[in-house]
């Protein structure tokens, strides 16, 4: 069974790790406002925050739908 989905499909699974990305793109987000802002402050933009996860997680749905079962790009060979 391989953790790749035939090319042109998603499986749920693939969904579940988008979500993941998704989850995990927040953190980032916030870490790399706060290092970049002068002066170094936490800062919480939230409309970027959701718009870089939606972004990560539709980013790697994507990825996977254009990607085979052997995890090559536009092939299922």
């Amino acid at each position: 069974m391989s953790p790749f989905s035939q090319l042109w499909t998603t499986k749920l699974s693939d969904w579940q790790r988008g979500l993941i990305v998704a989850i995990l793109t927040t953190p980032l987000t916030i870490i790399y406002d706060t290092v970049t802002a002068t002066p170094m402050t936490l800062t919480f933009d939230w409309k970027k925050i959701l718009g870089a996860a939606i972004a990560g997680g539709i980013a790697y749905i994507l990825k996977n739908f254009f990607t085979g079962v052997q995890g090559n790009l536009l092939t299922n060979k």
